[in-house]
C-alpha cells in the first residue's frame, strides 16, 4: 500500500514538472496545473507516512502558487509543510514555516485564517519552548482583536497567561491576566471577570504584594455583581488571612472548591501560597477533632485547653 502511494506521488510530481517546462509552443510555465499535482503528489507521500517527500511536495506546491500570484493557497501549503515538519519532530523548522503562512494570510486580508495558523504554531511548541508558544498565543490574540473577535482574542490570552504562571513570569502573567479581565468586561462576561479576579490575587500574592492584591480586589469592586459574589467574599477572607499572617485560613480558602476547581495552573496557586515568613501551622487531625469551631491563637502556657492546641510554627 506504501509502495504504491509512493508511485502515485512521484507519478504527480513528474507531472508538474511537465507543466512547468516551457518550449517554443510554450512560452510560460502552467504554474496553477503544476501546483494541483504538487497537492497531489503531497497527499499520497503523506498517506504513505513519507513525511519529508510530502514536506517538499508542499514546498512546491507553494513556490507555483507564489508565482502564480495565489497567495492564499501558497500560505496554505506552507502551512501543511510546516504540519508534516512536525510529524517529523522538527518542530521549531515547523514554526518558521506556520509563522511564514500566516504573514502570507494577512498579506492576502485573511486575518482569522492567520490567527488560527499561529494558534497551531503555538500548540506545536508549547511542550518544547513554552516562551515561545507564550509569544504565538499573545500575536494570535492581538490578531483577533484588531479584528473584534474579542471572544477569540480573550481565550488566547488566557492560553498566554496560563503558561506566563506555569514558567513563574509572575509580573507578566499579572498584565496578561488584567488585559483578559478587561475584555471580559468589554464584553460582560462578569462572572469570569471575578475569576479572573481570583487568579490575579494569587499571583500577587506569590510575589509577595499584598498591596497589588488588595487593589486588584477593591477595583473590582465596579465591576456589577462582584462584591454580592461568594468571589468577593472568599478572596477578603484570603487577604484578611494572609494579612494577619494566618496560614490556616489561607489553608482553609484555598481548599474550598472556589479555587481548588479553577483552571489546574492556579489551583495550584492557591495550594501552595503561604504567608511570607511562616504563619500558623495547619491544624492537626486531633486538634481539629478537640476544637471544631474554636480557633487557632498562638498560646504555650496552657496545654491543657484544646482552644491553644495549634500553637505557632
Amino acid at each position: 500500500m506504501a509502495a504504491q502511494k509512493i508511485n502515485e506521488g512521484l507519478e504527480h510530481i513528474a507531472k508538474a514538472e511537465k507543466y512547468l517546462k516551457t518550449g517554443l509552443l510554450k512560452w510560460k510555465p502552467d504554474y496553477d496545473s503544476a501546483a494541483t499535482e504538487y497537492a497531489k503528489a503531497a497527499v499520497a507521500f503523506k498517506n504513505a507516512k513519507q513525511f519529508d517527500q510530502a514536506k517538499e511536495a508542499y514546498l512546491r506546491e507553494a513556490v507555483s502558487h507564489e508565482n502564480n500570484k495565489a497567495l492564499f493557497h501558497a500560505a496554505k501549503a506552507y502551512e501543511q509543510a510546516g504540519m508534516m515538519l512536525k510529524e517529523m519532530q522538527k518542530h521549531y523548522e515547523a514554526i518558521e514555516l506556520i509563522e511564514k503562512a500566516s504573514m502570507m494570510y494577512l498579506e492576502n486580508g485573511t486575518p482569522d485564517t492567520a490567527a488560527l495558523a499561529l494558534d497551531r504554531a503555538g500548540k506545536v511548541i508549547e511542550n518544547i519552548n513554552p516562551s515561545k508558544a507564550i509569544q504565538l498565543y499573545q500575536q494570535t490574540a492581538s490578531v483577533f482583536e484588531n479584528e473584534e473577535r474579542l471572544r477569540q482574542s480573550v481565550e488566547m490570552y488566557g492560553k498566554a497567561s496560563r503558561l506566563l504562571v506555569r514558567g513563574r513570569r509572575l509580573d507578566e502573567a499579572s498584565a496578561s491576566l488584567q488585559k483578559e479581565k478587561s475584555i471580559y468586561k468589554d464584553i460582560e462576561n462578569y462572572p469570569t471577570c471575578y475569576k479572573k479576579t481570583i487568579a490575579q490575587v494569587l499571583v500577587h500574592l506569590h510575589r509577595n504584594d499584598y498591596v497589588a492584591a488588595e487593589k486588584c480586589v477593591r477595583e473590582s469592586y465596579s465591576i456589577p455583581g462582584f462584591r454580592e459574589s461568594e468571589d468577593c467574599a472568599a478572596l477578603e477572607q484570603l487577604l484578611e488571612g494572609y494579612d494577619q499572617q494566618d496560614q490556616d485560613q489561607i489553608s482553609d480558602v484555598c481548599n474550598s472548591p472556589l479555587f481548588k476547581y479553577m483552571d489546574n495552573d492556579y489551583a495550584k496557586l492557591g495550594l501552595s501560597l503561604s504567608v511570607p515568613g511562616g504563619g500558623l501551622k495547619k491544624k492537626s487531625p486531633v486538634a481539629s477533632q478537640g476544637n471544631a469551631e474554636g480557633p487557632t491563637v498562638t498560646s504555650h502556657e496552657n496545654e491543657e485547653d484544646d482552644e491553644y492546641a495549634g500553637g505557632l510554627c
